[in-house]
């Protein structure tokens, strides 16, 4: 059984595809996302791959290897730039080994004899966007930070949209009772400042991951609720509504198969622009303090740092620069579905 797109849908990808910026901010994205996916093999203090003694070592994913392991006298964990100092040293040795790009992990603090950080960018050192006031990499804490950020908004918007849509869809397609019922819970609700509760909830635990990501679904979803209300009110009155309807099927199967295709251009229209929102919503809780708790990367953290080290330019102007390409591109993507999927495009009136 082969698979077939819609000849509606393949005409509004190739006009995706048609404009350029959107096209290629969602390719380099796609990029940014698989990297992500294994920030491991480019920015880490771990070699990526060893060989010692015609023996092959792969630390990059494994549990830690003491120093002992490759002929050091020390039992913790191995400091591979020091094992390849060591390897470079040994004339005819046939050991060697790879290290990432960045040989640098998000929390390690390289600190030098004599001098305070933070210390500027530098191709000697490998800190290329130099460190932050506590001596850790800014490149390596600005690429996990990205990975956290990132997947961070993804969880929440697929979490808003699965009960916004759900909600909405029940508000327009039953209403009556049921409709002003949640209208009234939502605007008691979408009025409670959920920046409060943070605050709250911060004052009595440590906000983590998990937690931080249930408060703003508590509290965010009533957004999609009204874009999906409103448009099932209007296709639930379409005539191939009502035939499905006269023709015997259930609430659910019109809901599923007639209301939510109709209604997937509001959907990934608003996509872009949620994933935007979620990066800067847990940005400022971080840079507030409300966030993700210390030593994790963090844009908001590093760009507290920034601002309360303003002698030192390098680590706000890169956090800067780092969201301000990330939220731009996250635009022109927006904007690229707002026009391809522009539903006057493809209206033909008779």
């Amino acid at each position: 059984m082969s698979l077939s797109i819609h000849p509606l849908t393949l005409k509004k990808l190739q006009r995706f595809r048609r404009i350029k910026r959107g096209y290629y901010s969602a390719v380099f994205l796609m990029i940014l996302l698989v990297a992500g996916c294994f920030a491991e093999l480019l920015v880490s203090n771990r070699a990526i791959v060893v060989k010692y003694n015609d023996t092959y070592y792969f630390p990059t994913y494994s549990h830690f290897l003491p120093g002992e392991t490759f002929g050091l006298d020390y039992p913790y964990e191995t400091n591979y730039r020091e094992l390849a100092n060591k390897f470079s040293q040994l004339d005819g040795s046939n050991n060697w080994l790879l290290m990432p790009p960045v040989p640098f992990n998000a929390f390690e603090t390289d600190l030098k004899e004599g001098t305070y950080p933070p210390y500027p960018p530098s191709l000697q050192t490998q800190h290329y966007l130099g460190t932050d006031s506590t001596g850790r990499d800014i490149l390596a804490r600005l690429v996990y930070g990205f990975r956290i950020a990132i997947w961070f908004s993804i969880m929440l918007l697929l979490c808003n949209y699965l009960i916004g849509v759900v909600i909405g869809c029940i508000m327009g397609y039953f209403s009556g009772k049921f409709d002003i019922v949640f209208q009234r819970v939502i605007e008691i609700w979408s009025n409670i400042p959920y920046l409060y509760v943070i605050m709250i909830i911060a004052s009595i635990m440590v906000p983590g991951f998990w937690s931080l990501l249930s408060i703003m679904i508590f509290f965010g979803w009533m957004g999609m609720t009204w874009y999906m209300r409103t448009s099932t009110y209007k296709e639930k009155a379409r005539t191939y509504t009502l035939a499905a309807r006269a023709l015997g099927a259930s609430h659910w199967r019109i809901i599923y198969h007639h209301i939510l295709p109709n209604s997937v251009s509001i959907l990934i229209t608003f996509i872009p622009f949620s994933v935007a929102a979620g990066i800067t919503a847990l940005t400022a809780l971080d840079y507030l303090g409300f966030g993700l708790p210390p030593p994790t990367p963090s844009w908001g953290e590093l760009l507290k740092q920034g601002t309360d080290n303003l002698d030192s330019p390098w680590i706000v102007g890169s956090v800067v620069s780092a969201m301000t390409i990330i939220l731009v591109m996250v635009t022109w993507i927006g904007e690229a579905i707002r026009e391809a999927f522009d539903p006057k495009k493809f209206t033909v009136y008779e």
